[in-house]
C-alpha cells in the first residue's frame, strides 16, 4: 500500500491505499482504487472532487501483503468488498497458471473490478466464484471445500472484512495449515476496550466525551482536531502524538500506557482509558 496525501478544505490528511496497478507500467504511474465510504472525509474528497492537476502527496510503498519471489503453483484469493483491491494489484502483475478467486459483495452490481475479473474468467487465466450476500447469504468458511475441493494445498491471500479475516484464519489454523493464509486487514483487531473518559487536546483547546472503543484518532479528526495518520492500523507510527496526562489502552491487546515525559502513542489503535490529553 501507499500512503496519499491530500490537502480538505485547508488541512493536509492522510490514508492509505492498497496499490492496484502492475509493477511493470512503462508509464511509471501507480493507481490505487478509491470507495467512497460514508463520512470519508479523504474518500469522498478523491472520489467527488479530486480532478486531473490536483497535487497529492505521496509516501513510500510499503507492507507484507505480496506475493513471494517463487512463484506457487496454485494460488487462492478470498476477497470481500474493496478488500479486492490489494489483490487485483497481483492478478494484474502476475499471471498464474492454476488461480482461483472467491469474491463476496452484496449484489453482482457492487463487485468492483468486475467486467474485468470475468474478462480473466473467460479467458481461462481465473477461475472465479462470486458469492452475492443479499441472496446467497454470507460466505460460510467451514464449507470451503465444496468451492475449492484442494484449497489446503493453495497459497492464500485474503482481504476483507474483520469477520471473514477472522474465520479464515481460525479455518486455516484448524487445518494444520495456517502458514498458506496471508492476510490484510484494513483495520486493526480490536480485542480490548474500557470505559472511555473525557479527551482533551490540549493544543487546540478542544475536550470531548469519548468511548473506549473508538480510536483516538478518529476521535480528535472528529472534533475538527488535525491529527497526523498513516496506515491507521498502528504499523506506520504516521500518527503518534504526546500523551500529556492520564492513560490510554491498546485496542489490539488491553495493555495500558499512562502518561509520563517522553511517552509517545499510537492515536489509530489507542482508546482513552479514563481522562487523558493528547497533546493536539
Amino acid at each position: 500500500y501507499v500512503r496519499i496525501g491530500i490537502d480538505v478544505e485547508g488541512v493536509r490528511l492522510w490514508r492509505a491505499y492498497s496499490l492496484t496497478s502492475p509493477t511493470h507500467r512503462q508509464d511509471g504511474r501507480v493507481t490505487i482504487t478509491v470507495k467512497a465510504i460514508p463520512d470519508g472525509k479523504v474518500s469522498n474528497h478523491l472520489v467527488r472532487r479530486a480532478k486531473p492537476g490536483t497535487l497529492i502527496q505521496l509516501d513510500q510503498p510499503t507492507g507484507d501483503f505480496v506475493l513471494p519471489q517463487a512463484k506457487p503453483a496454485k494460488v487462492l484469493y478470498l476477497t470481500a468488498g474493496s478488500g479486492i483491491t490489494p489483490v487485483m494489484g497481483m492478478l494484474r502483475d502476475t499471471a498464474f497458471d492454476d488461480a482461483v478467486m472467491i469474491h463476496c459483495a452484496p449484489r453482482a452490481q457492487d463487485v468492483i473490478f468486475r467486467d474485468e475479473l470475468r474478462g480473466l474468467a473467460g479467458d481461462k487465466r481465473l477461475r472465479l466464484t462470486e458469492v452475492h450476500t443479499d441472496t446467497d447469504g454470507m460466505l460460510d468458511i467451514a464449507r470451503l471445500g465444496e468451492l475449492v475441493p484442494d484449497w489446503t494445498e493453495r497459497e492464500t491471500w485474503a482481504c476483507g472484512p474483520a469477520g471473514l479475516l477472522d474465520a479464515a484464519e481460525k479455518h486455516w489454523s484448524e487445518h494444520g495449515v495456517p502458514e498458506r493464509l496471508h492476510t490484510e486487514r484494513f483495520r486493526p483487531s480490536v480485542v480490548a476496550t474500557g470505559d472511555g473518559g473525557e479527551v482533551t487536546f490540549s493544543a487546540t483547546g478542544k475536550t470531548v466525551e469519548a468511548d473506549g472503543a473508538t480510536p483516538l484518532l478518529d476521535i480528535g479528526e472528529e472534533a475538527g482536531v488535525l491529527m497526523p495518520s498513516g496506515c491507521r492500523m498502528g504499523i506506520c507510527f504516521g500518527c503518534v502524538t504526546p500523551l500529556k496526562a492520564g492513560a490510554v489502552r491498546d485496542l489490539r491487546t488491553g495493555e495500558i500506557t499512562e502518561a509520563e515525559p517522553g511517552v509517545l502513542i499510537q492515536t489509530c489503535v489507542s482508546a482513552a482509558a479514563g481522562p487523558c490529553d493528547i497533546e493536539r
